[in-house]
């Protein structure tokens, strides 16, 4: 699944970060790197942004971006 398809308040672990050289690269330098575990906070009422918290800090990430890293939802 895509982080991009979590919902509100579920928890999932990445297991892949696609794009292309500098997207994929950002996305690993913010953190965003297999084996770390997400949660979705919030979503922009046109659903774009979305809110995620990663090791302990909030971020908001497009969804566009978002699509791009594959994730397996964790156990509540």
């Amino acid at each position: 699944m895509k982080l991009s398809q979590l919902k509100i308040g579920h928890s999932a672990v990445i297991t892949a970060v696609g794009g292309d050289g500098p997207l994929s690269l950002r996305l690993l330098d913010m953190g965003l790197i297999p084996k770390t575990r997400v949660t979705v906070q919030k979503v922009a009422p046109f659903g774009d942004p979305i809110q995620i918290t990663v090791r302990g800090y909030e971020m908001s990430l497009r969804r566009e971006d978002a699509a791009m890293i594959e994730v397996e939802e964790a156990s509540r």
